[in-house]
């Protein structure tokens, strides 16, 4: 560090849960967000870095690419910049790279480090490797054997940061990857050329193979940090953490190390023991929210409704301690049974005339003005498509606003046949419009010439984003929405052309906010979906909340519930939801009709993440589950359910 920065204290930012317990073979660390875990880390990295300038010596890293690294890597420039912390005497080495690639490429791990790190910072370029994906076939064992004799000559690898991919692969050891293996070409699972598929604009253009550290050479680092954010990691992760050492499951090697850290944030660790079942660990704090959430569990388990478990089964699951602290089984049980018949409502914007006192949400005003935020222009269908329905039919004032204008997600054969109709149809009426002929003569030009993975030009993403406009239109028409009532508001984040986005600006914020203040909502739906693979619903929730807290103070959001749905990725766990609204088979009908508005999107959509089911299959599931979940734990049978949470940072509830 400068001079003027050596006695400055690095920021500490502590972990909620940090070790392990008897379910867990490896230390675990949780934070509440992926922010937080990614300073932990980047502070346990720049401490590392500045005793060993002081000491003169190297700092050898091992680095991994993708979502995951991304907020450490920005911390670790803002170290260099703001605090004077010197990269000249470091060295990296990084896990992977595709093969074949260009290193100039929009996927390349070469051009995602420089663009993260490396152009940042003051490190020396020679002490830079990263796999070579432009060699020949003939060329790669050879650099291999070098890759690991540099680390070897450097003194081996004194941190290394992982990710973790859905098949639990580590770098690119896929699984079947021994602990002996070494720095080598393989070749990618399926189910991680999907998960990449969209970052190269589809699966037909990833790589079918990759150049990666072993598993042994990772294991030879010093010290380890694996990384892991959102509800999509959690699976795996409860396997890598508490299951056996197995080849089908790289990253279940890094059992055996002696100084490995998981990293995780509050959703990633949902399937761990001491967060998921945290009474078959020992003593509890039990909460209400434990309480429910621990009766819900016990009747999933047992197959049985609440309303009949029995003291005997509370024993014999690990909540005994239930009824010696709280009550009687019979009495927890009808507690429960209350609590979640209570969220059941087919009047989401409030009865009116009607006792609400066990209702969630209030019978006044009437009717409200409901605000739908939407990241994509089908999320709102897609995802509350009934509750949507039942809003307009029963007399309320509602308005959605289309936050992105999604237009990196259609196939440029959509684009090349609307230019089409533009064109036809001024040839056919003998229209002389030559401004508009010459956009869609350069649409049609651009596409023709694309190369792989290139960039759209301003043009094209404009007719693409006109083709998500038109079909939001249609399905808003289709339930009973004016148009008056539909806000694009193309956040200005998402317009880069490519998957990876801006973060959240302030540009983004002040256009959330002059909607908010426009409409005065008494309801707001966002989404809540933080699986989403590609990061734009995080981002778009962020701009919501962070727009909602800048106002709260105005009058209006005194009397403002904000809502909270899933996409089509995942749903709220059962002792989560606080408002379930119960469709019928004609409502689901409905619903299912306002999501084939959206023909872009239907049969096969551009960006699928990792469930090939088109995205109505995926909502028809989603919520004939949630309703049989409801039918398990003894309630009501319905045909279908969309659930909801309540955000409640700047209201509590009533």
């Amino acid at each position: 560090m400068s001079s003027t920065s050596t006695n400055k204290p690095i920021n500490n930012h502590k972990p909620l849960v940090k070790g392990r317990n008897g379910y867990e073979k490896l230390p675990v660390a949780i934070f509440d967000s992926a922010k937080t875990g990614s300073l932990y880390v980047a502070k346990e990295i720049a401490e590392l870095i500045h005793e060993r300038n002081k000491e003169g010596k190297n700092t050898v890293l091992g680095l991994a690419t993708g979502s995951t690294p991304t907020q450490v890597y920005n911390e670790l420039v803002r170290y260099h910049k703001e605090e004077g912390l010197s990269f000249e005497r470091v060295i990296t080495f990084n896990l992977d790279e595709y093969y074949p690639i260009d290193p100039e490429a929009l996927q390349s791990y070469v051009r995602f480090m420089n663009e993260y790190l490396f152009d940042h910072i003051d490190i020396k370029r020679e002490n830079v490797h990263i796999p070579d994906g432009t060699l020949s076939r003939s060329e790669i064992q050879n650099f291999c054997e070098q890759y690991e004799e540099k680390i070897q000559e450097v003194g081996g690898l004194d941190i290394q940061i992982l990710g973790i991919g859905r098949t639990g692969h580590i770098g690119f050891n896929e699984p079947g990857s021994t602990k002996e293996s070494k720095t080598r070409l393989i070749s990618l699972d399926r189910v991680t050329m999907m998960d990449a598929a969209s970052g190269f604009f589809g699966i037909e253009n990833v790589p079918r193979r990759a150049i990666t550290m072993g598993v042994s050479t990772i294991l030879g680092a010093k010290r380890i940090f694996m990384l892991a954010w959102g509800e999509g990691k959690a699976s795996i992760i409860n396997r890598v953490v508490e299951g056996s050492v197995d080849t089908q499951v790289p990253a279940t090697f890094l059992q055996s190390h002696s100084n490995c850290e998981v990293i995780l944030d509050e959703a990633a660790c949902a399937n761990l023991t001491r967060i998921h079942t945290p009474w078959l660990t020992g003593l509890v704090d039990w909460t209400p929210y434990l309480i429910k959430k621990a009766v819900i569990w016990l009747s999933f388990t047992l197959k049985k409704p609440i309303l009949r478990l029995t003291e005997e089964d509370y024993r014999e699951n690990g909540m005994n301690d239930i009824l010696i602290e709280i009550e009687s089984a019979y009495n927890i049980n009808i507690r429960i049974f209350n609590e979640i018949q209570h969220t059941i409502t087919g009047w989401p914007g409030g009865k009116p005339n009607a006792d609400d006192t066990f209702r969630p949400e209030r019978k006044s005003p009437f009717p409200k003005r409901a605000l739908i935020f939407s990241p994509h222009p089908d999320d709102d269908v897609i995802s509350m498509g009934g509750t949507f329905i039942r809003l307009v039919d029963q007399g309320h004032d509602v308005h959605v606003a289309y936050q992105t204008s999604g237009n990196i997600a259609v196939f440029d054969d959509e684009a090349l046949r609307f230019a089409d109709f533009v064109t036809d149809y001024h040839e056919c009426f003998h229209l002389e419009d030559t401004k508009v002929k010459s956009i869609f003569s350069d649409v049609k030009d651009f596409l023709a010439n694309k190369g792989q993975g290139e960039i759209d030009s301003d043009n094209v993403k404009f007719i693409k984003g006109l083709i998500r406009r038109g079909e939001a239109k249609a399905a808003c028409r289709y339930v009973g929405i004016p148009s008056e009532h539909v806000h694009f508001l193309d956040l200005p984040f998402y317009e880069t052309g490519k998957i990876k986005k801006n973060p959240i600006g302030r540009e983004d914020i002040e256009i959330t906010k002059a909607l908010l203040q426009e409409i005065k909502p008494h309801q707001i739906y966002a989404a809540g979906d933080l699986s989403d693979p590609h990061g734009t619903h995080r981002v778009c929730l962020e701009a919501v909340f962070q727009a909602l807290r800048e106002l709260a103070g105005e009058s209006w959001m005194k009397d403002c519930y904000v809502w909270l749905y899933r996409g089509a990725w995942q749903e709220w766990g059962v002792e989560d939801i606080e408002m379930a609204v119960p469709l019928s088979p004609e409502e689901t009908d409905r619903k299912r009709r306002a999501i084939f508005k959206h023909q872009s999107q239907k049969d096969r959509p551009l960006f699928p993440g990792t469930d090939a089911r088109e995205f109505w299959q995926r909502a028809d599931e989603r919520t004939r589950n949630t309703a049989t979940l409801y039918n398990v734990l003894g309630l009501a049978e319905y045909e279908a359910m969309e659930g909801f949470v309540r955000w409640k940072e700047l209201h509590p509830v009533r």
